[in-house]
């Protein structure tokens, strides 16, 4: 999940998603296969994989959950299994715009899947495109504080071709375009090593402020949509002030 301005309400929301950790491997080894199968089975050779088994690793996964994921990816695997990519769009309550990526053997049981969550949650499923021009698809990686100033983090990322960084008080993260994601992070993990997290998001262009009702019905459709096995990420373009989520979290 993605939307509020503050990165940790992101990692305060990702704590309940890895409670289940089952549902998280199984989520992680399917991006691992996919990565595989779509570039060279080498992390080396691969950015898209090597950043998979990055994510693996910090939630602990198991080192041969890992191989066989990547085995499964492999040209010539004995996985039938065949991942597609999908974005998925619509409104949830309040009018919030909300993209969901995911990664599907079955597409129309994902989009019933999908569709009903919204309708559940005072939202509906949209059609493609219908919210993601209020987004815009970036490259972004995520350092905790501690690893540099806000200054030198925003010179070394700037010198590394990144289009700007936003910090707060525990993580800086850095926003790059799409197409120079790779390098910047490929330079900033040579600075100050793996960064807490990194890959392409959509940003919202503006934040939507929400209410407590509205924002408790928004997070319970964020709930179910991550509760799918096909989906990997649920961005949206709120905004829930820190004194509604840590009630709405207690």
């Amino acid at each position: 999940m993605a939307g509020h301005s503050k990165f940790k309400n992101i990692q305060h929301r990702k704590g309940a998603q890895d409670k289940k950790r089952a549902k998280l491997f199984n989520k992680l080894g399917r991006e691992i296969t996919v990565a595989a199968r779509m570039g060279a089975p080498d992390p080396d050779m691969n950015p898209r994989l090597r950043l998979a088994i990055q994510t693996a690793r910090k939630e602990n996964m198991p080192k041969d959950r890992i191989e066989r994921a990547i085995k499964s990816g492999t040209p010539g695997s004995d996985d039938g299994t065949n991942y597609e990519e999908m974005r998925y769009e619509g409104y949830g309550p309040g009018g919030i715009a909300v993209i969901v990526d995911a990664l599907t053997d079955n597409r129309n049981r994902t989009a019933s899947e999908l569709r009903t969550a919204f309708s559940k949650n005072g939202g509906n499923l949209g059609e493609t495109n219908s919210v993601s021009f209020m987004f815009d698809q970036v490259g972004a990686i995520v350092y905790p504080v501690s690893v540099a100033s806000a200054d030198d983090m925003f010179v070394a990322a700037a010198e590394a071709g990144a289009q700007n960084v936003e910090s707060d008080d525990e993580f800086h993260e850095v926003i790059t375009d799409v197409n120079d994601f790779g390098d910047v992070n490929s330079t900033l993990e040579d600075k100050y090593g793996e960064p807490e997290s990194a890959g392409l998001v959509w940003k919202p262009q503006n934040l939507v402020a929400v209410d407590e009702e509205t924002a408790g019905t928004l997070l319970k459709l964020i709930d179910a949509l991550e509760d799918s096995d096909d989906v990997q990420n649920v961005y949206a373009n709120f905004d829930i002030d820190d004194e509604i989520m840590d009630r709405l979290a207690g």
